[in-house]
């Protein structure tokens, strides 16, 4: 089996999300997979995205990367998981209302192309990549930051491959902006990109806040999922919306790059719907 670098592997984490609404409407959002820690002995791979991005959709699919009989992808042959009905009752929906986070355990999707023939390859986050508070607070006021995702629904279609944009988180993680437990990121966020990952990686070493460089160590952390974007309308006036992507564009808004993301600390909330 072929070894992938670290980032080869998070290009291959997330998957585009395709839904109809009952009018017939088109959207395009982000899905990335992470295996949820429940118990030592326990693990459920999940699906993890935006409430609103499944909300109201009667119809959805995905798509994933074959792999071939060592393990290894085949990126340019696809494998279409589809939904033509009630798409969003597949969804776990996040226990509080105003956190815009929803899984969908995805054990019965894998099993399902097995038996058809199809071994499909994705990688995962873990859990274990979910900073905790202590790690929190010992991160920098500006950290860098990698999201990935389909802004604008845009991708590499022929090889099944995400955008990867850049950026840096625009207020402190440590805090919850607005009283929300939320932070912002400055990068070019887009309509498409809800629910990329939001990510921390260093290659190779770091400096911590105090100004020590920790030499030939990675650091990957899982830091939020994007969900709405600040614009400005074509009269100057400060809007958040959603960033689900639609098949029909205005070019009325104007983005100002600064990304509300939802902690990732609140994916543990799930646990203990599946220890049930």
């Amino acid at each position: 089996m072929v070894q992938l670098s670290t980032l080869e592997q998070i290009c291959f984490s997330t998957t585009r999300i395709e839904t109809c609404d009952a009018t017939g409407k088109q959207f395009t959002g982000t899905g990335f997979f992470l295996n949820l820690q429940i118990s030592d002995k326990k693990i459920v791979p999940l699906l993890v995205t935006n409430k609103h991005v499944v909300k109201g959709m009667n119809k959805g699919l995905f798509k994933f990367t074959v792999a071939d009989s060592q393990g290894n992808p085949i990126v340019q042959q696809h494998f279409t998981i589809s939904y033509e009905t009630d798409f969003e009752k597949m969804w776990v929906f996040h226990p509080n209302e105003s956190v815009d986070l929803c899984v969908l355990p995805i054990t019965v999707l894998i099993e399902a192309a097995n038996k058809l023939g199809k071994k499909l390859f994705y990688k995962a986050f873990n859990s274990a990549i979910i900073p905790n508070i202590n790690q929190i607070n010992e991160l920098d006021a500006i950290e860098d930051i990698m999201m990935i995702g389909y802004p604008d629904g845009l991708w590499d279609a022929i090889n099944n491959m995400p955008i990867v944009r850049k950026g840096i988180t625009a207020t402190q993680i440590k805090f919850d902006y607005e009283g929300e437990k939320v932070f912002l990121i400055d990068a070019a966020v887009f309509p498409g990109s809800s629910g990329s990952p939001v990510l921390l990686y260093n290659k190779g070493g770091y400096t911590d806040k105090n100004g020590n460089y920790i030499m030939g160590t990675n650091r990957l952390f899982l830091l939020g999922v994007a969900h709405q974007v600040f614009q400005h309308n074509s009269q100057g006036q400060l809007e958040i919306i959603p960033i689900q992507q639609t098949k029909v564009i205005s070019n009325t808004p104007i983005p100002n790059n600064l990304g509300i993301v939802v902690k990732s600390l609140l994916l543990l909330d799930f646990i203990p719907f599946f220890n049930k």
